[in-house]
């Protein structure tokens, strides 16, 4: 059973940045698909960002392209997300989560989440 461990979060001021960090533990990390979504009370979970199992294809929610980066390390079995000119509306609860193949196909795909992380951007 894989487990997903986030880091990274925090509290920050508008305009600042956060790297969030997501460690997989197993050995299939490299072979699947990795995404990025966020939570606020109230809201259903949204999606970030999603990255291949190379690293060669990601895409991005509207909502944070150009600002937010997915990356990943497959020989540290991490996937991380480079949040740069963060708003208050950023402000959630990050989660991510392991694809079941090894490019992104939606959230029905989706076999192992972590546990959240905090950000919170002040204005």
């Amino acid at each position: 059973q894989v487990q997903l461990v986030e880091s990274g979060g925090g509290l920050v001021q508008a305009g600042g940045s956060l790297r969030l960090s997501c460690v997989a533990s197993g050995r299939t990390f490299s072979i699947n698909a990795m995404a990025w979504f966020r939570q606020t009370p109230g809201k259903e979970r949204e999606f970030v960002a999603t990255i291949n199992w190379s690293g060669s294809s990601t895409n991005y929610a509207d909502s944070v392209k150009g600002r937010f980066t997915i990356s990943r390390d497959n020989a540290k079995n991490t996937v991380y997300l480079q949040m740069n000119n963060l708003k208050p509306e950023d402000t959630a609860v990050y989660y991510c989560a392991r694809g079941s193949s090894n490019s992104y196909r939606g959230q029905n795909y989706l076999d192992a989440w972590g546990q959240g992380t905090l950000v919170t951007v002040s204005s």
